[in-house]
């Protein structure tokens, strides 16, 4: 019908910018069928007019290869037939460089090996050879052309840049768009302006008119249910107000004032004084050392925000250049204004104190110094009390040992020695009477005088039998050495034990609570040796301990032992010979440590100023911790029958403390400071370096490195 013509002349209008009518249909094109075959004819020579136009374009271009025209031998059609590719030589790709296939990964992976990485044939590619700098630097100015490379990463050579991308890159650098065919001048298309382009794409805000509205069926429905409910009763809409004989209007005054506090008021702005007066006293004007000094104190230091100034008239006061920051600190102080007053606490701070009870109501301890016995300016490190609570033997640096008695402080007898005293210890039993002496490398046993006469039998007899026990099967590098009873003095050790050689005496001395094993302490000399006085055998029971040994205890009523280092204390079982437990004290460097004599608590002091208490039975870690001396504990001690302990420390003072332990497990050991006693001077900066108790007394012993042996009475 002539659709092709329409079409041609439809665009031709539209090129010239006007819209042609619709064209009359020609009842006569029905039986014009010459017509129609000549237009026919027309369009068909000129399809192929285009399309030889069309091949001469392509064949021109070669882009693709040319195509012939064939008749199939089995459709009988015509196809085009394109010549095979030859893979030798239209793949050829022997001019390119070998692509590095490792993909997306760090290029630093490869950077200690000799290769890049592999191409598409799992071949290694090698590294090209790069100069240094200065072979860098000799390229730029022999090659003109080298400023037209970048860096390749993936194969770590200069790649040259084509003319397109330097256009590229020129173009960014002037900030302009990098695509070359891009007019920013293009004229504008007119869409919606123009003859005859008013209705091609309407746009309009107007609402749409109530003729198009459609009612939902659902929400009439919904509606005609509502109505329903109303006229059933269902529903109130307007629920009738009954007539109310109170008034609508109130005195505001009248109501009770609140209970709670009122809100805080806003804070105050500082009021200016004479120092922000424009014409200021001469007092205010800051001279040049105070502007120099304001000038270099930080800001948040200064008292002032700035310096007085003095104008001759009111006009010539410049704005104030600190307006905005003061106003907006003002702001601040508004805005972080507390709007609620918190009501504090009223804690009377004697209630957080706990209740204890009054030292007077838990006498009798020791309060004053009854007596001393010098020893002759030299530190006395050693001191121990008979277990009847009359005699005192101690022992200095100088090696002299004396016995003295308690009451009146009268020295009974002197012995000398030619080494250093490291330790001395009574013997516990009842039946005898005898003590350990440790210097150098030997315990010496020595005997005092005026002992009565059955006392003195039981004495010889167990330290120097007339029948020697039998020789232990395994033989001990401690010597037994023993005078015959016969011949024995006071003078004169009666029994000597000899250990390994060392320079260090032993440090510390302990008996069993039976009297017949004693143990014996020194770094120097394999650690701990427990001595039987009646097989006469010596024995190290560890092997190997983990750290230095500082101290050993044995339990007062099993047969358990505690070995002290320097950060754990370990209780063993001697009977089984296995670890029971490892407490843990929290101290750098434990200096003491003393059992309780119903043996479930332990205190431990070290030179940290503290002393840890613990309940065995309870934990491995302290159940209170004190610290009450100001320098390092040197000796702690807990009274046999009564409730107290004490702890002497380098800065000259004794704290003794009443410690209540109750049968009942479920109550807590009450704990109380008594007294603190002073007396001992600080030299060399060490004060007290012992303390023990009378057995039967509440009193105190102590020993210092002022030469000092004092007695505490209560």
């Amino acid at each position: 019908m002539g659709s092709e013509d329409e079409g041609e002349e439809d665009a031709d209008a539209s090129d010239d910018g006007e819209v042609d009518n619709f064209p009359e249909i020609d009842a006569r094109s029905d039986t014009d069928g010459e017509n129609d075959e000549s237009e026919e004819d027309e369009e068909d020579s000129d399809r192929d007019e285009d399309e030889v136009e069309s091949d001469a374009s392509v064949e021109s271009l070669h882009v693709w290869p040319t195509s012939k025209t064939v008749i199939s031998d089995i459709t009988g059609q015509p196809k085009r037939v394109y010549p095979e590719i030859e893979p030798d030589y239209d793949s050829d790709s022997s001019t390119e460089d070998t692509p590095n296939r490792v993909g997306d990964i760090p290029m630093h992976w490869y950077d200690d090996l000799p290769h890049l990485g592999y191409d598409i044939n799992g071949k290694k590619v090698l590294r090209p050879a790069r100069g240094d700098e200065l072979d860098k630097f000799l390229k730029t100015v022999e090659d003109p052309e080298a400023w037209t490379s970048a860096f390749d990463k993936n194969m770590q050579s200069d790649k040259p840049l084509t003319a397109e991308e330097l256009d590229i890159i020129r173009r960014l650098q002037q900030h302009e768009n990098p695509d070359a065919n891009y007019n920013p001048y293009e004229p504008t298309v007119e869409w919606f302006t123009g003859k005859g382009k008013e209705e091609v794409m309407p746009l309009s805000a107007t609402l749409e008119p109530k003729r198009r509205w459609v009612p939902s069926k659902w929400e009439k429905q919904k509606v005609m249910k509502i109505v329903r409910a109303i006229r059933q009763g269902r529903i109130i809409p307007n629920k009738p107000k009954t007539a109310s004989a109170d008034p609508q209007f109130y005195a505001i005054w009248n109501e009770e004032p609140s209970a709670g506090l009122a809100p805080p008021p806003a804070p105050k702005p500082h009021l200016p004084g004479n120092a922000e007066s424009y014409n200021p006293p001469e007092e205010y004007l800051p001279t040049a050392e105070e502007r120099a000094k304001w000038e270099e104190t930080d800001p948040e230091d200064r008292e002032r925000e700035f310096l007085p100034q003095k104008y001759a008239a009111l006009r010539l006061v410049p704005a104030y250049d600190s307006f905005i920051k003061e106003r907006f600190n003002r702001q601040l102080d508004l805005y972080l204004a507390p709007r609620v007053q918190r009501v504090k606490l009223r804690i009377d701070p004697e209630s957080l104190i706990p209740k204890l009870p009054s030292p007077s109501s838990l006498r009798p301890f020791p309060v004053y110094r009854s007596l001393q016995v010098p020893h002759e300016e030299v530190r006395v490190r050693a001191i121990s009390v008979s277990p009847d609570g009359a005699w005192v033997v101690s022992g200095d640096e100088s090696g002299v040992v004396r016995l003295w008695e308690v009451i009146v402080g009268h020295e009974v007898k002197r012995w000398t020695f030619k080494g250093k005293i490291g330790s001395v210890e009574w013997c516990p039993r009842s039946d005898v009477s005898f003590f350990a002496v440790g210097v150098e490398d030997h315990i010496h046993f020595l005997i005092p005088p005026n002992l009565p006469g059955p006392v003195l039998t039981a004495t010889q007899n167990a330290l120097a039998p007339a029948t020697l026990p039998p020789p232990p099967a395994t033989a001990s590098t401690v010597k037994w050495t023993s005078v015959a009873a016969a011949q024995s003095s006071t003078d004169t050790p009666i029994l000597t034990l000899s250990l390994p050689p060392s320079h260090e005496p032993p440090k510390q001395l302990v008996w069993h609570r039976k009297g017949d094993y004693l143990a014996s302490v020194s770094e120097a000399q394999g650690g701990v040796w427990i001595h039987q006085i009646s097989r006469r055998h010596s024995q190290a029971p560890f092997k190997k301990v983990k750290g230095a040994v500082q101290l050993v205890l044995f339990h007062p009523t099993k047969p358990h032992f505690f070995v002290a280092t320097q950060r754990y204390v370990r209780m063993y079982n001697l009977a089984e010979q296995t670890l029971l437990k490892t407490l843990t004290p929290g101290i750098r460097w434990i200096s003491s440590m003393d059992v309780h004599p119903s043996g479930d608590h332990l205190i431990v002091g070290g030179y940290d100023r503290k002393l840890c208490w613990f309940d065995l039975e309870l934990s491995d870690k302290p159940y209170k911790i004190l610290r009450y001396h100001s320098r390092a504990l040197r000796s702690v001690a807990f009274h046999p029958t009564y409730p107290l302990f004490a702890s002497s420390s380098d800065d000259g003072s004794i704290q003794v403390f009443h410690a209540r332990v109750y049968n009942d497990l479920m109550t807590n050991p009450l704990i109380v400071p008594l007294k603190i006693l002073r007396g001992h001077a600080v030299r060399d900066g060490l004060g007290v370096f012992a303390v023990r108790w009378v057995p039967r007394q509440p009193w105190l012993v102590s020993a210092g490195a002022d030469g000092q042996v004092a007695v505490w009475c209560s």
